[in-house]
């Protein structure tokens, strides 16, 4: 019986290192998902990056949380650890918005629970500060990049300082760090110190803390203040996204427990020649050989292709330009294709890419018609409340790569899974009549989050209207073409300033049209997002009180309208959408 390929992943264990003639590590990479060897799995990526760049990389996945010694097994780093929670916040991860304990971990071999401890990067630069005493700890990760700064958990009720305060850590990467990782063990193999990298957070020392000139930059209030008071979280929360832009934005700066936390800005986007190298780098596309299980998250994306970085929504709930910023990069259309082609060689492709998206799968190609325009906006959207004359809505791209990837050898059929943007949807007729003719596996997923105006505009999310356009413009293209297919629509309830009655149009709508909903979202307040702020501090952004339900007695109400419909019509569980079908 063959053996595995030792020289196919980035080592994970001892004999694929030995079988790269390897002593010693330079660089650990820790994460608290499955090791995936696939560009969508942030930390795996990172570390391909750096196997690339010339570094001895090597991986440790899910680690036994309660024993720091499980991070030697490959070893002392010379370089550093970072570690990661993986490609999710581990406390969204591990419980429901109810703040219950899910069954499943769908980054868990086997889907099972209970393999990444919550707060998962803070632990992991713990365990790397026992386990290796003197080697830099570098923290990275969405968990890491929406915790940047003093924020509200929901999961534990409270507020936090930056995890990089309780984390130990050296360094705080933010956002996507290709390139501020590249940067950061480039300085430590030279021994320059850490100072100033774009991208980056330090929580000073007391005498640099002491000496910290704060002039060309930001103070946020400070961790105590919002502690004191949470409306302080709004202030703190609106001058974060004022800074944003990385061609703009300023240092920022926050007191945290008699010291200074400094927020470098973020750094500027990758050019398209970067992320096409970074996304075709040798990885395999499969789960280390070492797993026995199947890997839930692998079985949903691994004949999918990312072809779009940045999100342009910019929506209240979501931590999305938070994290990965607005400013949209595109792969080019060769890439793509280069792509597609090496997934028709895996042996468990049978001729679907099931995706070829990013944040939503309606904005590959889009872009600034005048990029100098934007290196000085302050926009947090380009969409929101309405479409910024600069932001060119160019459908032609996707429509142009989707007939071009349709045509490689061995692909039968190409689908849009990431989410449709139902405002673009609805600028892009062309675009979206052709994906739902000819690109929809059944069903399509859209996101109206809700109905009612004035909760749409809470959450930066389109009109009013916009939905009901949408399913005539579907119903239309599925009548001319023959075909019966369904819509996934997400509602959320319980977002801030959403009153029974705003909730009673989503139910009011859904009798109407005698529609059941499959996906039922109640609000969970992400750190950093400007859905936390409102759910915090009890206003909207410009300081009008607006309704709140925290206790989750109080929030019950609203939940059970969506999944009351939903538990109306047994027979439409297994579909996602029965669109014009009465139960």
């Amino acid at each position: 019986m063959k053996g595995p390929d030792l020289l196919a992943f980035v080592p994970a264990t001892m004999i694929e290192m030995q079988a790269r003639n390897w002593d010693a590590l330079d660089i650990l990479i820790v994460t608290g998902d499955a090791y995936i060897d696939h560009p969508t799995f942030g930390p795996v990526l990172i570390a391909r990056v750096l196997l690339d760049a010339g570094y001895r990389v090597g991986i440790i996945a899910q680690p036994d949380w309660k024993a720091p010694e499980s991070l030697l097994r490959l070893g002392v780093p010379k370089l550093g650890c970072a570690v990661a929670s993986g490609n999710m916040d581990s406390m969204v991860k591990l419980y429901t918005a109810g703040r219950r304990l899910r069954k499943v971990d769908q980054y868990s071999p086997g889907g099972r629970p209970g393999l990444c401890p919550p707060l998962a990067s803070m632990v992991y630069a713990q365990m790397a500060r026992k386990a290796f005493p003197g080697v830099p700890v570098i923290l990275g990760g969405v968990e890491a990049s929406l915790r940047r700064v003093a924020h509200f958990d929901y999961f534990q009720d409270k507020m936090r300082p930056s995890i990089l305060a309780d984390a130990k850590a050296d360094l705080l990467c933010y956002g996507l760090g290709e390139l501020s990782m590249l940067e950061i063990f480039d300085r430590i193999r030279q021994g320059k110190d850490l100072c100033g990298i774009r991208g980056t957070c330090r929580y000073l020392g007391g005498k640099e803390s002491e000496n910290m000139d704060f002039s060309g930059g930001v103070e946020l209030p400070g961790f105590e203040e919002i502690c004191r008071d949470p409306a302080a979280i709004m202030q703190a929360t609106k001058l974060l996204e004022h800074e944003f832009n990385p061609w703009c934005g300023r240092p920022l700066f926050q007191r945290t427990r008699g010291r200074i936390l400094r927020v470098e800005p973020p750094r500027e986007p990758m050019t398209t020649e970067e992320f096409d190298h970074f996304s075709e780098l040798p990885f395999t596309g499969l789960p280390h050989w070492s797993y026995t299980e199947k890997i839930p998250a692998w079985e949903m994306i691994h004949d999918s292709v990312t072809v779009v970085r940045g999100c342009p929504g910019g929506c209240a709930f979501c931590g999305l330009v938070a994290h990965q910023g607005r400013q949209l990069v595109s792969r080019s259309p060769e890439s793509v294709v280069r792509s597609v082609e090496k997934l028709t060689r895996q042996p468990f492709f049978h001729g679907t890419v099931s995706d070829l998206g990013g944040a939503a799968g309606n904005i590959y190609g889009h872009g600034p018609h005048d990029p100098a325009v934007c290196r000085k906006c302050r926009r947090v959207s380009c969409l929101f409340p309405d479409f910024c004359p600069n932001y060119h809505v160019n459908e032609k791209p996707l429509m142009d790569l989707l007939d071009r990837v349709k045509q490689i050898p061995g692909v039968k059929h190409v689908f849009i899974n990431s989410g449709i943007r139902l405002d673009l949807a609805l600028k892009q007729v062309r675009q979206t009549e052709k994906i739902i003719r000819d690109h929809v596996s059944g069903q399509i997923s859209v996101a109206p989050e809700h109905l009612d105006g004035e909760v749409l505009r809470l959450m930066r999310k389109g009109k009013a209207g916009e939905f009901e356009a949408f399913a005539e413009l579907f119903d239309r293209v599925n009548r001319a073409s023959g075909k019966r297919q369904f819509m996934v629509p997400y509602f959320i309830s319980n977002f801030p300033g959403c009153t029974d009655r705003a909730m009673k149009t989503v139910d009011d709508f859904l009798d109407r049209h005698h529609w059941s909903p499959q996906q039922v979202q109640d609000f969970m307040p992400l750190a950093m997002t400007m859905g936390c702020a409102m759910y915090c501090s009890g206003t909207d952004p410009e300081g009008h009180p607006i309704a709140v339900r925290r206790g989750l007695a109080e929030r019950r109400d609203q939940r059970e309208v969506l999944r009351r419909k939903r538990e109306l019509s047994p027979k439409n569980l297994d579909r996602a959408f029965r669109h014009g079908k009465k139960h």
